[in-house]
């Protein structure tokens, strides 16, 4: 086994294209993370008796304690700016259809609901520009990105992670340049603008990057010289391929997440990292192009994305985060055994030579077991080592 390096000299080797001395392990971000109830049950499995933070109340996810990220031997440490002051946004509980729900309206207009029977992630209810004509979007008010107050105490947080402790830093998910725009919009509507008004696309997509290149403004003059990894994504393909027609995405979605990848790091020299579930073979040659040093989710189980077809093709330009597990059979429904042979099988495609950083495919989710939680993780240090 090659000399111990710590955490944060780990994670960037392997970004870095290198082998370290073991692949670095993630948890806890908006793409990494774990539902709130996998985690209740993680806690318990471990005697642990502690409050459950929620970090992202879309998806349910817990924030990690630092007593769990130790035992799972984890490399990354998460900081996230927040929402604006002005914004005072909240949960609330209506009854409609026959069955209680709660709602949470978001800065953008954006409503996510959760039936009371059923609680376990909030889902898109109601799409602000959904029926708005092309000038009423034009006008459409949007929040300011670079309200300072998003960033407050962001700097001390993050340096403290950096100065006193041996972690990489990491931010959580933003630049979601594209999928706002059907989360605005409505998926349906959205993909129906793309072939009979592309204008209305056009339009929204140029204002959520707007509102991108603001935020990222004045989150790069905080911590641009402090984060080792920038996590960026807009979700691009389904189980079988993409989405909509690439040859819409590259004339109008790109060139707009090109610019804010050459924005990012024209001013950090921080890591990029892209998040896309899916198979996103079709457009992973159009992301190297934009920039994008790192991968992620890494679907194993999409077409066309097995990890040593995916090692032999890109292995030597671009990193791979995720993918350490099949998350749609084995982590939920396998057997601890099955769990660590299929991470074992993994890993040997993925690690030769570095650009690999172990993590499930997506959020672990709320039906996977916390004994293979712990298979999982106890198998990637086993068998991660180089």
């Amino acid at each position: 086994m090659k000399p111990s390096l710590t955490s944060r000299e780990r994670l960037l080797n392997a970004l870095n294209l290198s082998e370290p001395d073991r692949v670095p392990l993630d948890l806890g971000g908006n793409q990494t993370g774990i539902h709130r109830v996998a985690y209740q049950r993680l806690i318990e499995r471990l005697g642990l008796d502690e409050p459950i933070a929620i970090m992202d109340l879309v998806q349910q996810l817990a924030q990690p304690s630092e007593a769990v990220l130790e035992r799972l031997r984890i490399d990354t440490r998460y900081v996230w700016a927040r929402g604006a002051a002005s914004f005072t946004g909240g949960v609330v509980t209506r009854q409609r259809d026959g069955r209680t729900w709660q709602d949470f309206t978001d800065e953008f207009g954006i409503t996510w609901s959760m039936p009371a029977d059923a609680p376990l992630y909030f889902d898109l209810s109601h799409s602000p520009l959904a029926g708005l004509s092309l000038e009423q979007i034009r006008q459409y008010p949007f929040p300011k990105g670079d309200d300072p107050t998003r960033f407050e105490g962001l700097r001390e947080r993050a340096l403290t992670l950096k100065r006193e402790t041996p972690y990489a830093v990491v931010s959580g998910i933003s630049g979601v340049v594209y999928e706002f725009c059907w989360y605005l919009r409505g998926l349906e509507n959205l993909f129906a603008d793309m072939l009979t008004q592309p204008a209305v696309l056009e339009t929204i997509i140029d204002r959520t990057l707007e509102f991108w290149l603001d935020w990222f403004r004045l989150f790069l003059d905080e911590v641009g010289d402090v984060v080792d990894v920038i996590m960026i994504g807009d979700d691009l393909a389904g189980q079988t391929g993409p989405l909509f027609s690439p040859k819409i995405y590259r004339a109008i979605v790109k060139p707009r997440q090109q610019q804010l990848v050459h924005y990012i790091k024209s001013r950090s020299h921080a890591k990029l990292w892209y998040h896309s579930c899916g198979a996103i073979g079709e457009y992973i040659p159009d992301l190297l192009d934009n920039g994008v040093d790192v991968l992620n989710p890494i679907q194993i189980s999409a077409r066309g994305m097995e990890p040593t077809r995916l090692k032999a093709q890109y292995g030597g330009r671009v990193a791979f985060w995720g993918g350490g597990v099949d998350s749609q059979h084995v982590l939920p429904r396998g057997t601890p055994a099955e769990v660590r042979a299929n991470v074992r099988q993994n890993l040997d495609a993925f690690k030769p030579g570095g650009g690999y950083v172990f993590n499930n495919v997506h959020n672990i989710q709320a039906d996977v077991p916390p004994e293979n939680v712990l298979a999982m993780y106890d198998a990637a240090h086993e068998f991660g080592r180089y």
